[in-house]
């Protein structure tokens, strides 16, 4: 691929990850008043002709490693595990 081609496919991306930005901007903007109206109403489901929200308490458990590496650094470190990938990056 040549440099010319390289700048063009380069401004591209860079042109489509700024629209993808105003995009999930918008959508955020969006789902923040839908959220909002819920809120106001009271309502944790909304119902439409073709389509459903809902907008509910959701309760997750999750291990705490800060902690369990302060407890018991041994056992933290023999079920830690350490992977490596790639990172893509256009400045």
């Amino acid at each position: 691929m040549s440099i010319n081609e390289l700048d063009n496919r380069i401004n591209e991306l860079r042109e489509l990850k700024r629209m993808q930005e105003e995009l999930t901007a918008e959508i955020e903007s969006l789902t923040d008043s839908i959220k909002a109206h819920m809120d106001a109403h009271g309502m944790d489901t909304l119902l439409g002709t073709d389509w459903k929200v809902t907008y509910k308490a959701v309760t997750t458990t999750r291990l705490d490693t800060t902690a369990l590496k302060k407890a018991l650094p041994d056992v933290a470190e023999r079920f830690t595990r350490t992977t490596t990938s790639r990172r893509f990056c256009v400045a």
